[in-house]
């Protein structure tokens, strides 16, 4: 099985993650394991690897490509949010370094069958767990069962969708004849729901919304804030973390939590001491997040909205 993914900044992130030889790092979103072979390169025989993704197909691919590298590797199916959970499990204290990439995988968009694609007819699921034996909330569950009110605003506030509330009431509209059942399907109702002028300028019409209920289907925003900061946690003094995000709402959420652990003090702006107590112990590394170079992102369009920002406890 081949997971086909071209890793987004993969220089620049694991540049930034400053890998030390013999150190410990964890890729908490492996993928397709570009990421993770540069990191296994860079820590040597004597370094600690440990990959993490919901997937098990990613799994089972990046233990096949990262074989060669004689360093002792753990592969968990897990959320990175759990990362203290697996760091108990295998008995690593804490990490010199962390990556995220929060892109879904070219092999994910690519595959019909798992959902994500509004460009191939398949069935509406978008779970990130790729086993066969999966349980949970569904793309179908929400498109069928979530009130129109609900809908507009998964619509507007994750998918940034200005036509939000005319897509949730054609859905609506629609499903009363029958139950969405296809990524096809929903893909002719969000085009018959956004008129035919703005259908014709930016991205695919149906880009945004199935961004949104891929969101809320797999809660990533909320895992993602609670993954951060407990990344943040388990860092070694001078370890760092390297987050890419894809959309402004993943990034939003990255630089506020990276801002908090920076400048915790909640005293009032004119208070004349700190009485809170609360002090900083990590430091940005970019103030500003670094994105794909032009050679980049024609070679892979995929890259074209990903922002890496990178993060060093102190």
């Amino acid at each position: 099985m081949e997971f086909r993914h071209q890793a987004v900044l993969l220089h620049e992130a694991v540049d930034g993650l400053a890998p030390k030889p013999g150190g410990a790092y964890c890729d908490g979103t492996l993928g397709g394991g570009g990421h993770a072979e540069l990191i296994c390169e860079r820590i040597g025989e004597t370094g600690v690897f440990i990959g993490i993704d919901k997937d098990s197909e990613a799994i089972v691919s990046a233990q096949e490509r990262l074989k060669p590298q004689s360093l002792q590797k753990f592969f968990l199916k897990a959320s990175f949010e759990f990362i203290k959970d697996v760091l108990a499990e295998t008995g690593i204290k804490a990490l010199d370094g962390a990556l995220l990439d929060l892109g879904v995988s070219s092999r994910q968009l690519d595959e019909a069958g798992r959902g994500f694609s509004y460009m191939q007819d398949g069935p509406l699921d978008m779970r990130m767990d790729g086993s066969t034996e999966r349980e949970g909330l569904r793309a179908e569950d929400v498109i069928n069962e979530y009130s129109e009110e609900e809908l507009c605003r998964i619509i507007r506030d994750y998918g940034e969708e200005r036509w939000a509330k005319r897509i949730a009431s054609f859905i609506v509209k629609e499903r009363k004849r029958g139950r969405v059942e296809s990524t096809g399907e929903l893909t002719e109702i969000i085009k018959k729901a956004i008129p035919a002028a703005a259908r014709r300028e930016g991205p695919h019409p149906a880009k945004r919304t199935f961004q949104a209920i891929r969101i809320e289907v797999n809660d990533e925003l909320g895992a993602l804030e609670r993954g951060v900061g407990a990344f943040i946690d388990v860092l070694n003094p001078g370890g760092r973390m390297a987050v890419i995000t894809f959309h402004s709402l993943e990034d939003r959420i990255v630089k506020e939590a990276f801002r908090k652990r920076e400048s915790p003090c909640e005293c009032p702006v004119n208070a004349p001491a700190c009485v809170c107590g609360k002090v900083a112990d990590a430091k940005r590394v970019t103030r500003k997040p670094i994105a794909p170079s032009e050679e980049e992102k024609e070679q892979n369009p995929r890259a074209r909205s990903a922002k890496l920002r990178i993060l060093e406890k102190l």
